[in-house]
Order: C-alpha cells, then sequence, then structure tokens
C-alpha cells in the first residue's frame, strides 16, 4: 500500500518481526512485475494482513488511521472528489471543515494524488490512513447511492420539454431516461431493503420515501414536472389504464435486481396534487418459513408448534398492519404441510407462493370474496383453512362453524393485543359460547428493530427507567448510532415480540359469560400470558433493541 522512502517498509517490518527477509525478497519481486506497492504485495501474497500493515504505517509515519467500516459519512461530501479517482487511487473523501478537506487513503504518500485533488477542490487536503479493502467497500457503498440520484437528477435536466410537461403519453413514459430513472428507484429500494416505495407529489417537488424496517425514510426529491411520466412509466409497466387518474387503481410487476426476483404491487391514489404510488416489494424466497426464525422464545414456540398440530380449533394471529402476520401464518402452515393434509387459503392479496398449498386470491370485483371463498373452500375436502383476515361477521361465522365441524383454521384481526381478538369477535356480533368453544389461541405480534451490532453505543439505564420496566439495577442497555451499516438509522433488521394466550377452562367460562376485556386479560395473565412489553425485555438485556424502539411498538399496551 505504502512504498516508504526515508526507511524502506520491508526493512521496518523485518525490525518488528512481521515479515522474513525471504518473504520480503517474494514480494519486491511481485512488485516489480506488477507495479503495485510494496505493502500491496505483501498482503496479497499474504505474508502480513491489511490492519497490520496500516497499523504499522500509522505508527510510522505519524498519520492517523481509521478504521472505516464503522464511519459514517455525509453523501454529500462525495460530489468533492469524483468516483473514478477514489477508485483508481484508492481514496474515499471523508469530511470537510472551513477549507481542509480530510481524505482516507491506502497510500497516503502520494504526493501526486493529493496536489491533484487539491487542484479540483481547491481545499487544503489532510490525509489519513485506511485499508484498501475498507475504502474500496466505502467507495461501492457511497457511490453507488449517490449515483443513483445523480442519475435521475440528469434525466430531469434532460426530459424539461413541453411535451413531458402535459398529460400522460405512452412515448414520454418509455423514452429512455424515464425507463432508467424509474428502474433505478425500484432498484434502489432493493439494495437498501425497503418493503415499499412512495412516491408523492407535493407542491413544488415529488418526494420518493422508501420503507425501511417499517419506517419511512425520505430517498430523494425530484422537480414535480417529472410526476406524470414517472406514474405514467409505472402504470404500463403494472397493466394499469395509463389515461385513468380519477379513481385508485392497482397492478404487478415483475422485477429482477442484484439476482433477486421481485414481486411489485403496484397501487395508485389520487390526491389533490396529483396521483400517489405505492410499490409493495415482495422478496421471493426471503420470506421466513421456519417458526424458529421469527423471534419465539423457545418455551412459547414449543406450545405455539403444538398448538398448530391440534386436528381442529381456530387460531388468530392479531397486530396492526406491517407486524408480521402473514409471515407467522407462512411459517406454521409450512411447518404443518404435508402430503396427508390438504391445506387450503384464500388471501388478499396471495403475497408468496408456497408449494403444496392451494392458494386462492380474492377478486371482489367478481363477487370472489373472503366470505364465498370460505364457503367454497369447505367444499374441497380441506383439512387446514387459512383466511387472509376476518373482516366481517359472516366470513367469522363461517370460519367458527369449520372450526367446530372438524377443520383448523387459522385466520388475523386487527387488534392491539391477543385477549382483543375474543372481545372483537363478540363484537362482530358472535355468540360468546361459539368463541369460547372454537378459539384455541390467539397470538399477538409486533415487529421490534434490531439495534446495529456495528455501532451501538452501550449505557447505564437511570433507575426510574429500570423500575418502569420492572428490571434490576445494574443493567446495561443500548442505545443506537448510526453508521454506514445501517444507512445511519442505527437498526438494521427486526425480529418479532409476541403475547400468546390459550384459553383455558377459567378463561373460557370468562368468555362465555360476555366478561369485559380487562378481566379476560387479567385472567390470561394469571394462566402465564407474557404481554408484548415483557416479551421484549429479553431484547433489552441482550442488547438487541434499545428502549426507544420497544416503548414505539408496545405504546398502546394497557399497564
Amino acid at each position: 500500500m505504502i512504498e516508504v522512502k526515508r526507511k524502506k517498509l520491508g526493512e521496518i517490518l523485518i525490525e518488528k518481526e512481521l515479515i522474513t527477509r525471504e518473504q520480503l525478497k517474494e514480494a519486491i519481486k511481485r512488485q516489480r512485475e506488477t507495479d503495485e506497492f510494496l505493502g500491496q504485495s505483501l498482503v496479497c501474497l499474504d505474508f502480513i494482513k491489511e490492519e497490520t500493515l496500516v497499523e504499522e504505517l500509522s505508527s510510522h509515519l505519524r498519520i492517523p488511521k481509521v478504521d472505516l467500516s464503522n464511519y459514517l459519512i455525509d453523501p454529500e461530501i462525495t460530489h468533492l472528489v469524483k468516483e473514478d479517482i477514489c477508485r483508481e487511487y484508492c481514496l474515499m473523501p471523508l469530511f470537510k471543515i472551513d477549507n481542509t478537506l480530510t481524505i482516507a487513503m491506502a497510500n497516503p504518500m502520494n504526493l501526486e494524488t493529493i496536489d491533484r485533488i487539491q487542484s479540483d477542490t481547491g481545499c487544503i487536503v489532510e490525509p489519513v490512513i485506511s485499508t484498501e479493502t475498507g475504502i474500496k467497500e466505502a467507495i461501492d457503498h457511497y457511490y453507488h447511492a449517490t449515483d443513483t440520484i445523480r442519475d435521475i437528477a440528469q434525466s430531469v435536466s434532460i426530459e424539461k420539454e413541453p411535451s413531458l410537461i402535459g398529460g400522460p403519453k405512452i412515448e414520454a413514459a418509455e423514452k429512455p431516461s424515464v425507463v432508467k430513472s424509474v428502474d433505478l428507484i425500484i432498484s434502489q429500494a432493493i439494495a437498501d431493503g425497503a418493503s415499499d416505495i412512495h412516491i408523492e407529489p407535493d407542491e413544488n417537488i415529488l418526494r420518493v420515501r422508501y420503507r425501511i424496517d417499517g419506517i419511512l425514510h425520505e430517498n430523494l426529491q425530484l422537480p414535480i414536472h417529472l410526476h406524470p411520466v414517472i406514474v405514467s412509466r409505472i402504470k404500463i409497466l403494472s397493466g394499469m389504464n395509463i389515461a385513468e387518474k380519477r379513481v385508485p387503481q392497482d397492478g404487478h410487476i415483475e422485477f429482477k435486481a442484484e439476482g433477486k426476483e421481485i414481486d411489485v404491487r403496484a397501487s395508485t391514489f389520487p390526491t389533490i396534487r396529483g396521483e400517489k404510488v405505492v410499490l409493495r416489494l415482495l422478496y421471493r424466497g426471503d420470506i421466513k418459513y421456519d417458526l424458529s426464525e421469527l423471534g419465539f422464545p423457545p418455551d412459547m414456540l414449543k406450545k405455539f408448534e403444538r398448538l398448530i398440530s391440534r386436528p381442529h380449533g381456530i387460531i388468530l394471529v392479531t397486530g396492526p398492519t406491517g407486524s408480521g402476520k402473514t409471515t407467522t401464518l407462512y411459517a406454521a402452515l409450512n411447518k404443518i404441510s404435508t402430503k396427508e393434509i390438504n391445506i387450503t387459503t384464500i388471501e388478499d392479496p396471495v403475497e408468496y407462493k408456497l408449494n403444496s398449498l392451494n392458494q386462492s386470491q380474492i377478486n371482489p370485483r367478481a363477487g370472489w370474496t373472503f366470505e364465498t371463498g370460505l364457503r367454497n373452500i369447505l367444499r374441497q375436502d380441506p383439512d387446514v383453512i387459512m383466511v387472509g383476515e376476518i373482516r366481517d361477521t359472516e366470513t367469522a361465522r363461517i370460519a367458527i362453524q369449520s372450526a367446530l365441524t372438524g377443520h383448523l383454521v387459522f385466520s388475523t384481526l386487527h387488534t392491539n393485543d391477543a385477549p382483543g381478538a375474543i372481545t372483537r369477535l363478540i363484537d362482530m356480533g358472535i355468540e360468546p359460547f361459539l368463541v369460547s368453544s372454537s378459539i384455541i389461541g390467539a397470538l399477538a405480534q409486533r415487529l421490534v428493530r434490531v439495534i446495529c451490532p456495528h455501532c451501538r453505543e452501550a449505557y447505564e439505564p437511570g433507575k426510574e427507567l429500570l423500575k418502569t420496566l420492572g428490571m434490576d439495577t445494574g443493567t446495561k442497555f443500548y442505545k443506537k448510532k448510526g453508521c454506514r451499516n445501517c444507512n445511519n438509522t442505527g437498526y438494521r433488521g427486526r425480529t418479532g415480540i409476541f403475547e400468546f394466550m390459550i384459553p383455558e377452562e377459567e378463561l373460557r367460562s370468562l368468555i362465555t359469560a360476555k366478561s369485559p376485556p380487562h378481566v379476560i386479560r387479567q385472567a390470561a395473565r394469571r394462566s402465564g400470558m407474557v404481554t408484548l412489553r415483557e416479551a421484549g425485555l429479553p431484547l433489552l438485556r441482550n442488547g438487541r433493541t434499545t428502549v426507544e424502539e420497544l416503548l414505539r411498538v408496545t405504546q398502546d399496551e394497557e399497564g
């Protein structure tokens, strides 16, 4: 990486007993053949580790070393040095204070390159040293994201012409720059691990936001005149009516990026400023079909697996939209799926296709609803039925009747907690004795963001907070910070927390007696039900999430 002039690098490393003289001779031979720096040759020949080499050079040259794996760089800094320069000379701009630009270099003694950057930027360059691997990873990360935005911005300037600012036209929507812009928006969302893309017209800008780990983040802003052609391009891809702007539309796109096949569900919605578009990204093959990967504690997992092996009854999974209910149902069905049983589903929509399952998607316009679908499923000799969601009284009544006549039924409800599923069914008009006879389990769940392991910081929580959470003093918590590994969010990925209620004799009696919700909840707690917030406490102890995140997803929990 660096060939030191004053005192040769090889001699320094031999003195430190980091390499042998024979290894130095072999590295020098390679250096002459490849025209690379001696340090690069030593690393390529596996005679010394990159980190060790950088450590020694930093000490000898008295130049600070930087570990870029956890380093957060302002993307705006990348505008100062072009990507091709960074790649050619293995360097990365880090930050700028006043007129001084700090740059990480694999070879901070390359004065010619430093002079060139000073001339190009008009800044005084302050070099620091880092590993070649770290610099290349940083270039791939930061220049990939900013180049995406730059490409879109470039297409914006090209498209400023009257033919594009009028109504949506197929010719305009299929121009190469518009096609590339839409592809880049979707590709960047996939690279960032987003679940949804929101394309929203504002008064003067077109805003693009990505939902990552359940939270929306603004990715970029485009000139508002691009709105018609971008929406039109999405409509063409998803098979919508390009001329219809007054009513919502739905469509589907099959997209390939980074070796992944993505199902994209497109939806338009008319607003006072024009059509908003939401793209739901469904990653084929990425869904976790194994219950053990969802975050269940071992004892709860055993109980749930025993429950889904029962021959009949209803199992309800509850929670708000985006809490992972469908994933849990798919994992449960995958667990019990065998050649000996017939599993049939009715869903809205069918998000993932599973082998050995008979999956059907509702179509209200054709009269194919959850209610009619469930009636017809019963004529298909099913052993197990999955109803995507119980939305009305008639669907609930048929599901309960199915459970009471020897079928195992899975479904979802939108309730805040597990006992709330009981109250919801009774409020729908289902007789309490039917509810108590058919429900064999209710599972409430939330998805909690996992703190980034690369940048988390430990701290001692206050006594008042520990008391509120019911935890012992001396417990160490972690807080988020933000780095390039987590896109400066402080979090990376999500895991589930669960509240699991199995109605026993006392609970069934209370349900039949139509007891108030808080009485049913207290009885469930006495029978061993752990609340959602309590289920998240082990994640705090293990440093997997933050207090703020746990409180955010359990803020509607009582007590």
